[in-house]
């Protein structure tokens, strides 16, 4: 009795897995679209122009303390002039 129940169960497992779909590649790690050789997806049009805001301030705030406050780059002193300079402030011993 367990043959005859056996065998249309072990043909229909059989047929199930013949039109099961075939997985062509295992997904590891797919915490984020992986694009390769290809282009990935297009961002949307609100972080596109949010990025090119936060670009303009940022490069706005770099130039325009580059030019109301230039001593941060350039230094507040002006620099001395090596010819005036001893050969005992640089360090050269005396001639003999």
């Amino acid at each position: 009795m367990l043959l005859s129940r056996g065998a249309p169960l072990l043909k229909a497992t059989k047929l199930l897995q013949q039109n099961a779909p075939k997985a062509l590649q295992s997904v590891r790690n797919s915490s984020h679209v992986w694009n390769y050789r290809c282009r990935g997806p297009e961002p949307p049009k609100t972080m596109v122009y949010l990025a090119e805001a936060v670009q303009g301030v940022a490069w706005w705030w770099v130039l325009w303390h580059l030019w109301t406050e230039p001593g941060h780059v350039f230094g507040e002193f002006e620099y001395p002039d090596p010819r005036k300079w001893t050969d005992e402030e640089l360090g050269i011993p005396p001639a003999e």
